[in-house]
């Protein structure tokens, strides 16, 4: 991929990654597969919230995160690896999500409690069906995400206002 690395722009303050999809069906479980890989490489909660977002909700708002990046299969009309920053608002009117019941409510909720900024990182499935496992191509893309996020992250630190807290102990310290 070329161009500007979007993340940059969009993960800002104190960030929080949620992984949503069933692990059992196919394509459908990359969320989960991208924060249990990108959990240990950023400092930012990654959570994986399954097939059930809505029994992380109190997990993600204890956070108080001023950035939510959710991370999904979602149907884009687009070739299956292909990935998109939605406007979350699109998955209740559009029917673009591989789930049954529509996060849009719990979204709304999350919003409303926390006054974060939601995005939906949404990746192209190839197949979605029962015991297929993530294909190669959607696995390709998570890797090239997993970069991104990685890179937009920085050094790993939680949020830019936790680094100046803690360098500037750390210089009153050498004081």
């Amino acid at each position: 991929m070329t161009g500007e690395n979007v993340f940059g722009r969009i993960l800002k303050g104190k960030v929080v990654i949620v992984g949503v999809g069933n692990v059992l069906r196919g394509d459908d479980g990359l969320g989960p597969v991208f924060v249990e890989r990108l959990k240990d490489k950023v400092g930012v909660p990654c959570i994986n919230a399954g097939n059930a977002f809505e029994n992380y909700l109190g997990v993600i708002i204890r956070e108080r995160p001023e950035t939510v990046l959710l991370v999904d299969a979602v149907h884009l009309d687009m070739d299956p690896g292909e990935f998109a920053i939605v406007d979350p608002s699109r998955i209740e009117h559009g029917g673009l999500s591989t789930h049954d019941i529509s996060p849009s409510l719990f979204l709304n909720f999350l919003v409303e409690e926390t006054k974060c900024d939601v995005f939906l990182l949404g990746v192209q499935p190839e197949r979605i069906e029962l015991g297929t496992g993530i294909s190669q191509t959607v696995r390709e893309t998570l890797t090239v995400l997993e970069n991104e996020v990685a890179e937009a992250l920085g050094s790993g630190d939680y949020n830019s206002s936790d680094r100046v807290t803690s360098e500037s102990s750390a210089a009153q310290g050498r004081q």
